[in-house]
């Protein structure tokens, strides 16, 4: 892929990996069931491994068989996850604990969706407003749509003025309803068109409410363009240029996929010497999907409960500035609202990329990424034994 990440023109090959981690751990990539070549076994019914907990258990139980059948008990272990992988992460890490006595030393969330109802713009949720305003003034300033004296200065910078504003003003006039005063109003909607470069008028008749499937189109449709959801840095020619149709394609999406399926496809049998038949699952339809009993899946407890029976589980939280499918802020406010016991609080690091959800597609953030691991792990085995007697 080029630097950025782009596809290159088909078809795709393969290329040694300067970034990879096999010179410091085994990977141990598992495919759900209905997932890659993941299927059922005859006479079985794919539907029963349809939900959270049900993923939950085959997963975690086929981690335990897979660490039985190659004698890895004593070997150290990481659980990695990348977004719906990082919901399943850390539902995993409190599930090995208790079931089988599996203690990993450290926990990878890429792109996290710990809690859903700050990520799931439905209906009389206003949680993830706030949680998203950054990561749409991310995408505004990389196009070049925000005002000078905003685009001059660094992404950084640029960040922590739209975070005050999300956590702060914003938050509360969103809770406020229709009691917010006209007055109020209007400055509130300059200063949300301040950090997302749409049309205050236009924001004011969304009632500040600007949901991320309109701002996927509307930050570029004067130009016919569509931004990513996975990557707000990519662009894509709008089917229905001047609508608010909801379903145009995801550019990012778009820009990855051909190319991973094909080049998977061909390593597996040219390499690997594996012969199936069977389509290689990349996106598979897992539906119904029960998430749990409540509007929205909350996983976040179970990483607390794991990290506090467990005081020497680290976790590294991994987000990209870029990405609007699981928004960086909203990852920060699930994990600081924990209010973790102050001798386990340090065990939890955030790493930021100037990337999207699949972060070490790019270049610069893929050789950061090895690094950061690096230093993840050398962290995540090692550490001072914790005495846990009270005197």
């Amino acid at each position: 892929m080029s630097d950025r990440g782009e596809a290159l023109p088909p078809p795709s090959k393969l290329v040694d990996n300067d970034s990879t981690w096999l010179d410091k751990s085994d990977l141990v990539f598992i495919d759900p069931v209905s997932t890659g070549y993941s299927r059922p076994a005859p006479g079985e019914e794919a539907k029963q491994f349809y939900g959270y907990k049900k993923d939950i258990e085959s997963v975690g139980d086929f981690i335990r068989l897979w660490t039985t059948r190659y004698g890895r008990w004593s070997s150290p272990k990481i659980i990695a996850g990348e977004s719906y992988g990082t919901t399943r992460a850390a539902g995993l890490s409190a599930y090995l604990e208790s079931r089988y006595g599996i203690y990993v030393n450290g926990i990878v969330l890429i792109s996290s969706a710990l809690n859903f109802q700050t990520i799931d713009m439905s209906p009389g949720n206003d949680a993830p407003f706030p949680f998203f305003l950054p990561s749409y003034t991310a995408a505004a300033w990389y196009h070049k749509r925000l005002s000078p004296d905003l685009e001059q200065l660094p992404l950084g910078e640029v960040l922590n003025q739209s975070e005050a504003f999300a956590s702060g003003d914003y938050l509360l006039a969103l809770s406020r309803g229709d009691t917010v005063s006209p007055t109020d109003l209007d400055r509130l909607a300059n200063e949300l068109a301040k950090f997302t470069g749409l049309d205050a008028a236009y924001l004011k008749q969304q009632n500040l409410r600007e949901p991320d499937v309109r701002f996927f189109d509307d930050l570029l449709k004067d130009k016919n363009r569509s931004i990513g959801r996975l990557d707000a840095r990519f662009t894509g020619i709008r089917l229905k240029p001047g609508t608010n149709d909801a379903k145009e394609f995801d550019p990012s999406g778009e820009a990855v996929f051909g190319s991973f399926a094909s080049a998977f496809n061909d390593y597996v049998r040219r390499d690997l010497k594996f012969e199936s038949d069977l389509p290689y699952e990349t996106i598979a339809e897992v539906k119904p999907w029960t998430f749990s009993e409540n509007k929205f899946l909350d996983v976040a407890n179970n990483l607390k409960l794991a990290m506090s029976r467990h005081p020497y589980l680290k976790v590294w939280i991994c987000c990209g500035y870029y990405d609007l499918a699981t928004p960086y802020f909203a990852a920060e406010s699930v994990i600081h609202g924990l209010n973790l016991d102050p001798a386990i609080r340090e065990n939890v690091q955030f790493t930021f990329y100037e990337a999207g959800h699949m972060l070490y597609i790019e270049k610069g953030s893929r050789e950061k990424f090895k690094s950061d691991f690096e230093q993840f792990l050398s962290k995540a085995l090692s550490g001072a034994p914790v005495n846990n007697a009270e005197r």
